[in-house]
């Protein structure tokens, strides 16, 4: 089944490339676009059977956005970001997942981690409230996950959540207005005083230790991995998807292209050129192959009913945050490399660049903080396991 989505994800990258610029001058991926990745299943990969999803091999959903990134960055980054929260809420209580998918397998849910918002305990669940930014896709979903601190009666933070909200009770602010991942239409999600039932929550806490509710009903392995390998994954993989859609138009305008400067001198002769595509090819491979071979570490573990080690958890982020950076080096070296052509509006090169870097100020891409904790558990220092 994974495959049928795969190869109806392929057919639809054309579609996806055209509206490419309509993403950008909208402030949000195309209505038609999310259509189409609908009808070919792409939004179920992680969603669980039993809500008439797949409950795909994770590296199958990884390789549908990246190809779709190689069409369109900000199309990209908001299936991975939405195609990536029905295995988050298949942790959580039966009754949450009920309520999102139980009249309706197609809810689509949007999210916004960062605990800006502050929640109080209440009978029965939590009064939350505050403003949350960055929920890429929002506009095309009718649920948001958002995190926040769960304060106790005397002001004191006894937990850090995600809560479960139903579009009823919130606002989108559109505030979208920016130079990079501009289609992502990553408006602010207002809460004002509402209600969360217990059950519509999950602490971090458990996610840390791999652990939620919900897996009595769905005990499938796939949702045994960690939340921090699963998510920011999700983040890098646009960005891998953009570096080789760059790649491929990288090679096509050179093969094509006369250095008038240069006494008209094929590009495709520079032999300085040639090395440039060699190394930019080796980054894009790498960043690849690792995010690919550190997930099959982890679900090795999980199939062998082991633990999975602290130090594979935390060598994941380490060649995630690396893996963005690989990615973008490439986009850096191959723009700088594609002369004045490839400045001009409609050219998926320059909105690469701009789109990769707009992904690497996301907090997932933080590098120093991931290499740090790498470090720091390789000399034997304690790391808190609930982050990674």
């Amino acid at each position: 089944m994974s495959q049928a989505v795969l190869d109806g994800v392929r057919d639809l990258l054309p579609g996806i490339r055209e509206r490419a610029d309509e993403a950008e001058r909208l402030r949000v991926v195309p209505e038609a676009s999310i259509k189409e990745l609908e009808e070919v299943g792409f939004f179920r990969l992680l969603q669980p059977r039993r809500f008439d999803g797949l409950e795909a091999d994770p590296v199958d959903f990884y390789t549908a956005v990246r190809d779709i990134a190689g069409a369109c960055g900000s199309t990209g980054w908001v299936s991975s970001v939405v195609g990536v929260h029905p295995w988050q809420i298949a942790l959580f209580p039966d009754t949450a997942q009920q309520a999102v998918w139980g009249s309706d397998t197609a809810t689509r849910v949007s999210s916004s981690y960062a605990p800006t918002g502050k929640a109080v305990v209440t009978d029965g669940g939590y009064t939350l409230s505050g403003k949350w930014s960055f929920s890429s896709g929002c506009d095309h979903c009718s649920w948001v996950l958002l995190g926040g601190l769960v304060f106790n009666g005397e002001g004191q933070v006894v937990d850090f959540k995600t809560f479960l909200v139903p579009r009823e009770n919130y606002t989108i602010n559109d505030v979208w207005n920016v130079v990079g991942l501009s289609g992502t239409g990553s408006n602010d999600i207002v809460v004002e005083d509402v209600f969360v039932p217990a059950d519509f929550t999950l602490s971090m806490s458990d996610t840390g230790r791999c652990f939620g509710p919900g897996q009595e009903q769905n005990p499938s392995d796939l949702y045994k991995l960690p939340f921090h390998s699963i998510f920011t994954g999700t983040i890098t993989t646009p960005i891998i998807g953009m570096a080789m859609g760059a790649y491929a138009e990288h090679v096509e305008m050179q093969q094509k292209r006369v250095r008038a400067a240069y006494l008209g001198e094929k590009a495709s002769l520079d032999p300085f050129a040639a090395v440039r595509i060699a190394k930019a090819s080796s980054d894009i491979d790498a960043a690849w192959a690792l995010l690919v071979n550190n997930i099959r570490e982890e679900q090795a573990c999980v199939a062998k009913g082991e633990k999975i080690p602290l130090g594979l958890r935390l060598k994941v982020r380490r060649d995630q945050v690396l893996g963005t950076q690989r990615a973008i080096d490439a986009i850096d070296s191959l723009f700088e490399a594609s002369g004045g052509r490839a400045l001009a509006t409609g050219t998926y090169l320059q909105r690469a660049w701009r789109d990769a870097h707009a992904g690497r100020v996301h907090a997932a891409n933080d590098p120093e903080r991931a290499l740090q904790m790498f470090g720091a558990h390789e000399f034997g220092h304690k790391v808190d396991p609930g982050m990674y």
